[in-house]
């Protein structure tokens, strides 16, 4: 059977080719719980501590304070717990186009917790209002609550990027604590998260050609991190369970791939991007994109007129073998995207998400836009 044409990296990469060689070792030989005190723990546990290490280094921050966890999902719960039942947070300020895995943690807590929240403004292109933030934490400072701001730093849907410097400064002033899920950026990005200002981010490694089940959390040595899950004293006490040794071990090394490609890799991938919004606007009239101006280089939203197939647009393009999304996988089958929604654009159009990778290949969305001609009966798209 043919290989599809994937298109949703987004959702989840291929795995890279050395990362499994460097995971294999630790599924095979290597194989020791790393509590254990014998050598086949002790190598295993050494093992982490070098993933750790490696990451920090590239992260600009200390070791000690990255927590590995089995994704993004479980960073963002973690960070969102340990702010709300330890850090005395009573007030979260968010955005309606966070990922679930941020805004049904923030409404567990407003209902099991009495906490209060509150979304930022958008601006029309779903940036934040970063004024009505200050004057969101201003309002509530002067009610005697003390806030959690989470915002995430590229939107998994239309690329909207975050000024994160920015909030960090902004929630520091304010006495806020703030967490950003960057499950979008890092491994896109060259990103120092000492630098950031940031006191809680999220990390995923299927998002940079890592494994799946893999993910990180950073917590500030200026606050005291808490667990959400209890058991074992592993991940100093902060993550009970056995560690995934290998998961972690390729983490690390699909980060290090990563940082190393970056400038070549991204480079490549946002030409890539222009070259499918060209390509587009030849093929098929009236199609227009819902990413701002600054935006994550690997998200391309496409918005295409509104007719009968809208909402069989992803099955469409998956029976002519081209894997797309209509916004995070993560969110499939909940009727439609409420990102495209909080922008105001799910009456006027037909969403569909590509998203690339340095796999991608021009030939494959040049295909990939012929049928997209196809399926809304237009022009083909012109050779180049």
């Amino acid at each position: 059977m043919e290989q599809p044409i994937y298109l949703d990296n987004a959702a989840t990469t291929a795995l890279d080719p050395e990362v499994l060689n460097a995971m294999l070792p630790y599924m095979q030989g290597h194989f020791g719980n790393p509590s254990s005190a014998y050598s086949l723990g002790r190598n295993t546990k050494s093992a982490i501590e070098e993933a750790r290490k490696s990451v920090g280094k590239i992260l600009g921050v200390k070791p000690s304070t990255l927590i590995f966890t089995s994704g993004g999902t479980e960073s963002n719960n973690t960070a969102i717990a340990s702010a709300v039942n330890e850090l005395h947070c009573t007030h979260i300020i968010t955005s309606p186009i966070e990922h679930h895995a941020v805004l049904h943690t923030v409404e567990h807590y407003t209902h099991s917790k009495n906490i209060t929240f509150s979304y930022v403004k958008l601006t029309e292109s779903g940036e934040v209002d970063y004024k009505n933030l200050e004057t969101q934490l201003s309002t509530q400072s002067k009610l005697g609550k003390k806030c959690l701001v989470s915002l995430m730093h590229a939107n998994n849907e239309i690329g909207s990027l975050l000024d994160i410097e920015l909030v960090g400064r902004i929630c520091r002033e304010n006495a806020a604590l703030f967490h950003s899920d960057c499950v979008q950026t890092i491994g896109h990005y060259p990103i120092n998260l000492k630098e950031c200002g940031v006191h809680f981010a999220s990390a995923a490694g299927h998002k940079f050609h890592g494994p799946k089940g893999t993910g990180l959390l950073y917590v500030s040595d200026e606050i005291k991190a808490y667990p959400l899950i209890f058991g074992g004293g592993q991940e100093r006490k902060l993550r009970a369970g056995t560690e995934n040794v290998h998961g972690i071990v390729g983490f690390a090394k699909a980060l290090e791939l990563a940082s190393a490609g970056y400038d070549r890799d991204s480079k490549y991938i946002a030409q890539l991007n222009q070259f499918m919004r060209t390509q587009l606007r030849l093929a098929i009239p009236g199609v227009s994109f819902n990413n701002p101006e600054n935006s994550l280089y690997t998200v391309l939203s496409v918005c295409f007129p509104l007719d009968e197939q809208g909402e069989y647009l992803v099955t469409l393009f998956d029976m002519k073998g081209v894997c797309v999304s209509g916004g995070s996988a993560c969110s499939s089958g909940d009727g439609g995207s409420h990102v495209i929604r909080a922008i105001g654009k799910s009456d006027v159009c037909a969403t569909l998400r590509f998203s690339f990778s340095k796999h991608t290949t021009e030939a494959e969305i040049f295909k990939a836009v012929e049928i997209a001609a196809s399926i809304f009966q237009k022009k083909e798209p012109s050779t180049i």
